[in-house]
């Protein structure tokens, strides 16, 4: 479940990070300030059971990554074939790290002396 709430993160992050560049009403700057405290509470709570330097990396890669993808197919960003190489590099470090990562250490030594009784 950890993992779920640093993908919503990451979701969220990219309304939030629009937001700040487009909006321009009350309503709209609502929205966003409401995707910035959903956005970090999803962080929050992936601390809870994930090292919080892996879900800070993850959540900013992957926001970043989505953002600039974003702003290529939706927004007219300059296209080049580097941008895209080094988006691939984030992903792949942030796959990278969510494969070597574990839980916090405390829980993983609850898990094991609970299972092995």
């Amino acid at each position: 479940m950890a993992w779920t709430y640093v993908l919503f993160a990451a979701i969220v992050e990219v309304f939030w990070v629009i937001g700040l560049r487009y909006s321009e009403t009350l309503w709209e700057w609502l929205g966003t300030i409401v995707a910035i405290i959903f956005s970090f509470f999803f962080i929050i709570k992936a601390c809870e059971k994930l090292p919080a330097g892996t879900v800070y990396a993850v959540f900013t890669g992957s926001g970043a990554a989505a953002i600039v993808l974003i702003d290529f197919l939706f927004f007219g960003a300059d296209f080049s074939f580097s941008k895209v190489l080094f988006i691939a590099l984030i992903i792949i470090g942030v796959v990278g790290i969510k494969i070597t990562t574990d839980g916090l250490p405390e829980e993983n030594a609850k898990a094991s002396s609970i299972g092995g009784r």
